[in-house]
């Protein structure tokens, strides 16, 4: 079984760019924005992958991630309700934790968002100085609402 433990914020200025170990272009899509049962086709620089997620509990919740055909994944984009996200990932190495920072592109431009996965709930970790509000649990910041 997979579970995802996940906070996630706001970020407050761009000093994760000097921080970051590398980056990577996104596109990602839904076929089912079901809050009980999300699932998500994304590209990942030029590898696929196929998500389902189940409901959040707190920072916690069900997930299954799967690599798929690169060109499986770019016809799967096609059939996802909505628009497509569109964005750039950092991925921030801070004391012993790596941070995923998204800057979305397109008409979410502006948003940044940093993410952080733990081991368990009570995973103690530091927050760096450009994490702003956590909006961890605020379905506004759910990928799959935006």
């Amino acid at each position: 079984m997979g579970l995802e433990i996940e906070y996630k914020y706001l970020v407050k200025n761009t000093n994760f760019k000097a921080m970051a170990e590398s980056s990577l272009r996104i596109r990602q899509g839904y076929l089912s924005r079901n809050p009980e049962r999300v699932v998500r086709v994304r590209t990942k620089g030029d590898r696929g992958y196929l998500t389902v997620k189940g409901k959040n509990h707190g920072a916690s919740r069900l997930e299954f991630e799967y690599e798929i055909p690169f060109e499986d994944a770019e016809k799967m984009l096609s059939l996802c309700e909505g628009q497509l996200l569109d964005k750039i990932r950092y991925l921030v190495p801070y004391e012993g934790h790596v941070w995923e920072v998204d800057e979305f592109l397109g008409n979410r431009l502006g948003l940044v968002t940093a993410e952080i996965e733990l081991e368990s709930e009570d995973t103690p970790f530091s927050i760096p100085d450009f994490i702003g509000e956590n909006v961890t649990g605020n379905p506004a910041y759910y990928n799959s609402n935006l």
